[in-house]
């Protein structure tokens, strides 16, 4: 089983957090998330994370169609650690996230450097930092309904790649690039288990496979 990928102890986890509010991002615990960052201030986030402990939380708009230059956050969003990066001749920062832990919004603090900051609350999601977990999912359920959703898509993949994928990974996975909408990645994100995290994306996917059924017969969405 793999732990998380900095073997970050709960006790270790920062005071505050910068906060990156991206619509229909998502990022989960052992995941990983590449980032093209370009915006001044997130570029300086991303230079203050990297002198500090390299922490970021990831965290979605309420509304993503808000064009505000602060939108209203959702009250969970995950952290993850830059694990990988490469500046560009032309200032923006290329970052892969790696998906530590969830945390939930205290309260909001005042920013630096125009990015936004908050006081994590680390207690409810202590779990996400235990080893990766496998046989807790309906896999051959949500095996055959991949198999249906791809070829809606029309889209190849890799059978033999996703059939030895860990459970939690193939979930994560999938919630992360599947076409969801911002509201059905956060209850995923939000999902309390891996078991219910599955059994909702497995009922989505399913919806998805719908909806096609239903409608003119373009690709899934």
């Amino acid at each position: 089983m793999t732990r998380n990928p900095f073997d970050l102890s709960f006790d270790r986890l920062p005071p505050t957090l910068p906060i990156f509010p991206l619509a229909g991002a998502l990022l989960l615990p052992r995941a990983r998330l590449p980032l093209n960052v370009f915006e001044p201030r997130y570029v300086a986030m991303v230079e203050d994370a990297l002198r500090a402990d390299r922490m970021i939380g990831m965290i979605q708009p309420v509304n993503p169609d808000c064009r505000a230059r602060d939108p209203a956050v959702y009250d969970v969003g995950c952290a993850g650690r830059i694990s990988s990066f490469t500046e560009t001749e032309d200032g923006r920062f290329l970052i892969t996230l790696s998906g530590l832990t969830r945390f939930g919004v205290e309260r909001e603090i005042e920013g630096v450097n125009g990015y936004r900051r908050v006081i994590p609350c680390w207690d409810c999601f202590a779990e996400d930092l235990e080893p990766e977990r496998c046989g807790e999912i309906e896999r051959g359920r949500l095996m055959a309904l991949l198999k249906t959703y791809f070829q809606a898509n029309g889209l190849s993949v890799d059978w033999q790649s996703i059939e030895t994928t860990l459970d939690e990974r193939l979930v994560n996975s999938l919630a992360m690039i599947c076409p969801f909408s911002a509201a059905e990645k956060q209850g995923l994100l939000e999902a309390p288990t891996l078991v219910e995290r599955g059994k909702l994306l497995i009922g989505l996917i399913e919806m998805a496979i719908l909806d096609c059924r239903d409608g003119d017969g373009s690709p899934c969405h």
